[in-house]
């Protein structure tokens, strides 16, 4: 039995989710520790590639509902450019600069990513309706786990191949590109059908006009993990002075959100969505602000702080997107230019955070894989542990005070 084809949409959804955050973990490090790369000049790289998001995802999303009729095609080529980006984005030695090698592979891959992105959950708007009462909910806890998955396996791929080959990045490159083709064969005929004959697209001025509560409270839920995610890898490395464990401490991380999934999605069902959201946003505060505290050598209790707080990120996966896909169903059911300003809402947070953050601790004398000031380690601890907290608690006033829970509920 297919499941209604639900395993290909949680397959497909861990290709674009490895493409997503573990890239922003793994890409600037990689740069900066093999081709010497300066941290204030990767992320005004990054930032310089969000500004063109600015005007590139709402064109995508309005490319996306144009090209409905050959959503199929166009996924398969946008898969294969984000393949073919991720490959050069990691060869072992770039063919010029190394800085303009990892903005021009990025933007490749981003812009390909963010296509994706938006034709697939636009068309996930739909197939949630064929599935029935609850149908958002359903399609988000099979989605999201699988994005879970795919950022698992992304996160500690490059540690892991780094035991049995000395190009791990280029071999995790070469899987990912084995999974875009398979990805893309598993999901060939979920672009067709009733799905792909969804309704006319909204116009853009009347999505705009009306992107209050779902554009607001997707922002504030993804800025606490922008910053987490950029100083994740410095932060087990010279925080904890633990260099090695980046990997194992990641995939615990994930996969706890992972197995968390099902548990927020059964308690969304019953308590609701708002409620259930809102109770992993507390447990996030309650459980990541102890890392600011904690010194070299405290991995043991570091581990417990990322069981935790993965849990916790389970609820933003799970029931963020619910809510979001719940509301454009309403709003806007053309639904891909929404997703476009939607892409670039959660791609601008982690582009503003390594624009921000990583020129401040590179200012305080923070480097990389070396013997770092307290001063500089200070720094770290604050932007790492006690910004996302201050961040999570705007989250929280954001989703309770705005008016998404009836049209949340699944």
């Amino acid at each position: 039995m297919r499941r209604e084809g639900l395993p290909a949409w949680s397959l497909f959804a861990g290709l674009i989710a490895a493409a997503g955050l573990p890239i922003y973990i793994h890409a600037p490090k990689a740069y900066a520790d093999l081709h010497g790369v300066g941290l204030g000049a990767l992320g005004a790289a990054l930032f310089g590639l969000r500004l063109l998001d600015f005007v590139q995802d709402p064109a995508l999303g309005w490319l996306a509902e144009r090209a409905r009729a050959r959503r199929g095609a166009s996924v398969a080529l946008a898969a294969a450019l984000m393949a073919a980006g991720m490959v050069g984005l990691f060869l072992p030695t770039p063919p010029i600069a190394p800085l303009a090698w990892f903005a021009l592979t990025l933007a490749v891959v981003f812009s390909a990513f963010s296509y994706l992105t938006i034709v697939f959950y636009a068309q996930g708007v739909a197939k949630a309706g064929q599935l029935g009462p609850g149908g958002h909910l359903r399609l988000a806890t099979w989605r999201e786990a699988g994005a879970l998955g795919g950022i698992c396996l992304a996160a500690v791929a490059p540690a892991a191949l780094g035991v049995v080959t000395t190009v791990p990045f280029a071999v995790f490159a070469g899987i990912f590109a084995a999974l875009a083709l398979i990805a893309v064969l598993a999901m060939r005929r979920e672009w067709v059908g009733p799905v792909g004959a969804a309704m006319p697209p909204t116009p853009f001025r009347e999505i705009l006009a009306r992107w209050d509560a779902a554009a607001a409270s997707a922002g504030a839920a993804d800025a606490p993990v922008a910053v987490t995610s950029t100083l994740f890898l410095y932060y087990v490395e010279s925080g904890l002075a633990a260099p090695g464990w980046e990997g194992p401490l990641l995939l615990l991380f994930f996969l706890s959100a992972a197995v968390s999934v099902p548990l927020w999605g059964r308690g969304a069902a019953r308590f609701g969505v708002r409620r259930m959201l809102a109770a992993g946003m507390i447990l996030a505060i309650l459980s990541f602000g102890w890392a600011a505290v904690l010194g070299a050598g405290d991995v043991g209790a570091f581990a417990v702080i990322c069981a935790l707080s993965g849990a916790a990120l389970g609820a933003d996966m799970t029931l963020m997107p619910a809510i979001f896909a719940r509301r454009l169903a309403v709003i806007a059911p053309g639904a891909g230019a929404a997703f476009g300003l939607w892409s670039f809402v959660s791609k601008f947070t982690l582009a503003f955070a390594a624009v921000a953050l990583l020129p401040l601790l590179e200012a305080r004398g923070f480097a990389p894989g070396l013997e770092n000031p307290q001063a500089a380690l200070d720094m770290l601890a604050l932007l790492y542990a006690v910004l996302p907290c201050a961040l999570k608690v705007l989250a929280v006033a954001v989703l309770m005070t705005t008016p998404i829970e009836d049209e949340a509920k699944p």
